[in-house]
């Protein structure tokens, strides 16, 4: 069985964007570039919110990241992954203006897919919001997803 994995979009939008000057940000492109090459060792799977968030911004852009997507199936954003998302906010693992965010780690927890992969570093994938993730995750009945980059998820599953 291939791991389960939920993409969210800041993935989709490395992957569409235009090639960056900033080191950095071309790094995270090219990384992402050849984890995306690879997406068939893994079941990749995304939700609603990432559909609406790759089709905001620029109509070119957009259009790009959603023909991404066209081919991910979707989870459902049902009333547990809310009660889930809205508990982390309020435990403080993510601030009130990362709700959406909040969502993404509960909509890949709440359906059981066993990792999210993100580049938002700032709320989703970091060490200290990790921990509290996956502390109210099981407090809350559930098994948290392993979070990280695309860069961390083609580590851990090759080895």
């Amino acid at each position: 069985m291939k791991p389960r994995v939920y993409v969210e979009t800041s993935v989709i939008s490395y992957l569409a964007a235009w090639p960056s000057r900033d080191l950095v940000v071309a790094a995270h492109q090219q990384i992402t570039q050849e984890w995306w090459g690879k997406r068939d060792r893994f079941d990749l799977y995304a939700s609603p919110l990432v559909v609406s968030e790759a089709a905001r911004g620029d109509a070119n852009a957009a259009q790009r990241r959603l023909a991404l997507l066209q081919d991910i199936p979707s989870v459902e954003m049902n009333a547990a992954v809310n009660a889930l998302g809205r508990q982390l906010v309020q435990q403080l693992a993510l601030p009130p203006n990362a709700l959406d965010d909040a969502f993404h780690v509960a909509a890949a927890t709440v359906h059981g897919l066993g990792f999210l992969v993100t580049w938002n570093c700032t709320h989703i994938a970091n060490l200290q919001t990790r921990r509290k993730i996956e502390s109210i995750c099981r407090a809350c009945g559930f098994e948290p997803c392993v979070i990280g980059t695309p860069e961390e998820l083609s580590f851990v599953l090759e080895n």
